[in-house]
Formats: structure tokens, sequence, C-alpha cells
């Protein structure tokens, strides 16, 4: 018997029996640091977009259309991530998209022009998409295992690592070039992924069986049906998070006469208020199961963004922030754990496809609403998609706890 199965064997000795406690824990935090790679990856790179731009000399709009690669190469290679997670596994999908995502960040900085950077950026995309679709597929099979819904955890883990990666970048960037940086986060990256990924090869998962909704044959269509409705409600919630990574400290400046400084810590808010609410997400979910935290969440969310779009003053904005972060934490990881517990990889390739698409779709949507109406009218969209969310997640109700 080969060595993996051995290790296999004594982890999971029979088909019937519950995995070894220690054993999942062990995985558990292996794949937490997945998570929070991917965060720290990302953001240390866009927060050395500026120095990438005045590297290649790249105008405002060539950048734009550089930076398309990163979101087309994510979403070129999502659906075909849950298709390599089937037959390959997820864990060794994790192993290696993490690893090219690390390869791949060095890249920028050798870009000449525009279009160089375009063209590898889509190598950074293509893993950034591949990594999310692998790791959020094995966290499902492991909160399968575990039997506890802890999916908000792993979404903690990115919004932590996001942070780090994003103080990181803004500590060094005046120190160190834009190339020692990103080849020091290639460093960092490669070496994660190699000590956590050793654990994730050794230690694979036992087969997940399948709900009956997602391998009877009469209910395959409704089956699909209900992941859509999980992406949509993904792309919902994800709209908001793009629009307010771009437009917050805009809003706060423009329309609320707030200093610059005070501005920039808008989206702050907004992050910090995300992440603490899916730190608290596994508990919210073991207390009001699933349909209650999607339909609280949403509704929540709306709420905040309102008085975030709205509010007259910049406190008052904040404070809208704040609640739609908190509101918005666990409905995306709800959203793409359920549809990964209908239909495996595939389920959890659909629901981020359409949860990355609203994150694209957000940006450009308040900037053409924006310049139709105003600022404030066109965020209160993200009140209307999140409120949208909070309804078809009400609607599914009779198919989830």
């Amino acid at each position: 018997m080969p060595t993996l199965n051995k290790i296999r064997t004594a982890i999971f000795p029979g088909a019937h029996r519950a995995p070894d406690e220690s054993a999942l824990r062990i995985l558990r935090a292996r794949l937490t640091l997945f998570f929070a790679l991917d965060g720290f990856l990302f953001a240390g790179w866009v927060v050395r977009i500026p120095a990438i731009k005045e590297r290649t000399g790249a105008s405002a709009g060539a950048l734009g259309l550089a930076l398309l690669g990163v979101s087309a190469g994510a979403v070129a290679t999502m659906m075909i991530t849950g298709r390599l997670c089937r037959r390959f596994g997820s864990h060794p999908v994790t192993v290696a998209s993490a690893a090219l995502m690390s390869l791949g960040i060095a890249l920028p900085p050798l870009a000449g022009s525009a279009l160089a950077l375009g063209l590898v950026l889509l190598v950074f995309g293509a893993a950034y998409g591949g990594l999310n679709v692998a790791m959020n597929s094995a966290a499902v099979d492991l909160v399968a295992a575990l039997r506890r819904p802890v999916m908000p955890s792993f979404h903690a883990a990115f919004s932590v690592g996001g942070m780090l990666g994003a103080g990181l970048g803004g500590l060094v960037a005046g120190q160190l070039p834009v190339t020692a940086h990103l080849l020091l986060l290639t460093a960092l990256g490669l070496a994660v992924s190699a000590a956590a990924g050793r654990g994730l090869l050794a230690h694979g998962l036992p087969e997940r069986e399948r709900p009956a909704a997602a391998t009877a044959p009469a209910s395959r269509p409704a089956a699909g049906r209900l992941v859509a409705v999980f992406g949509v409600i993904a792309l919902c919630t994800a709209y908001g998070e793009g629009a307010l990574a771009d437009w917050s400290a805009l809003h706060l400046q423009q329309d609320l006469a707030a200093p610059a400084g005070v501005a920039a810590v808008g989206y702050s808010v907004f992050a910090l208020a995300m992440t603490i609410g899916r730190l608290a997400g596994s508990t919210l979910l073991a207390r009001l199961g699933q349909t209650r935290v999607l339909v609280a969440g949403g509704a929540t969310a709306a709420a905040g963004m309102l008085l975030g779009a709205l509010a007259p003053t910049v406190w008052a904005a904040l404070a809208g922030f704040a609640v739609t972060g908190l509101g918005l934490a666990n409905v995306f990881p709800v959203a793409v754990g359920r549809a990964g517990e209908l239909a495996g990889p595939g389920g959890v390739a659909a629901a981020s496809t359409f949860g990355y698409g609203g994150m694209l779709l957000g940006p450009p949507a308040i900037g053409f609403l924006a310049e139709a109406y105003t600022l404030p009218v066109a965020l209160t969209t993200v009140a209307a998609l999140a409120a949208m969310a909070a309804v078809m997640a009400y609607g599914t109700r009779r198919m989830i706890r």
C-alpha cells in the first residue's frame, strides 16, 4: 500500500467512522493559512499598483485596461478549476494555485508596458481565481467532515490576511522598491504554500456524500437552479464590497467634506467590521442557522448602506459603513458554502464566478449611476441588492436551515 494511502487509512480507518478530530483540526489550521495567504498576497499587490503605474508609464485608461487582466484571468479559470478539483482533488489544486499566485505576483514589475502588464496579470488572475475556487471547495468538504458551521472563519482569515498585506505594503512602500517588495511576497507565499501544502496533500478527506438534491437525476435541474440562486445572492453582496472599496472615500470627501485622512478610513471601517462579523460567523450559524444569517445579514447591510449613503454627517456615514460590513460579512461565505454542499466544486465555481462578477460590476455601475444622478443615490443600489439577497434567501427557507 502506498504511503499516502497508509496515512489516509490511519486517519480515516473506516468508511463509516468519524474522521479523527485532531487530524481535522490540523487540516482546518492549514487550510486557514491558504485563505489568509490569498488575502495577504492580493492586498500586497493592490497597494503597489501606483508604483507599477509609474514603472510602466501607463496612462490611467491604459492601466485600467491592464488591470482587467486580473479579472479576466480569474473568471476564465473559475469554472475550469471546478472540473480540476473533481479530477485531481481540491487539496492538490489549492496548493498548486497558491504556488502559482505566489510566483505570479513577482511578474508585474517586469512588465515594460501596459500591454505586457495586462498579459502577466492574466497569469496572476488565473491563479487567484483558481485558488479561490479550490480552497472554498476544500473548505466545504472540511465543514461537512467537522459537522460544524465554520465556513465564515476561513473567510475571516482571508480578511485578516488582506489587512496584514495592506499594512505591510504601506509600511515598506517608502522603503523597498516595488520589485523587491513583490519578490519578498513571492518568497513568503512559496514558503507558506510548501509548509501548509504538505499537510493538505498528505491528509485528504474521505469522499463526501452528496445531498439527494445534487445526486438524484430527477432533482438535478432543481439543484442547479438553487445553486444559481445562491450565486446571485453572492453577486448581490460582492457588488457592495466592490462598490465600497472604490467609492467610499470619494463619497466621504466629495459629498460630506471629510478631510482626506478621514475619507481614507471609510473602507477600513467597512473591512474591519466585516472581519469581526466573520469571526463571529460560526457562532451565529450554530445558533441561528443559514437562512436567518442570510436574511438578517442582507437586511442589516441594506439598512447600514442606506445610512452610509444618505447620512448628513461623516461619522454617521462611517457608522453606516460599519453596519454594512457586519451585515455582508457572512452572506458570501454561506452562499458559496451552500452551493458547494449542493453541487461540490462545480457549485463553488459557479457561485464564486457570480460573486466575482458582482465585485467587478459594482464599481463601474456606481460610476455610471453617479454621473447620471448623484453618488449618494448610486450607493443606495448597494442597499437595494443587499435587500434583494435577503428576500432571495428567505425564499429558500424550506431548503436550508
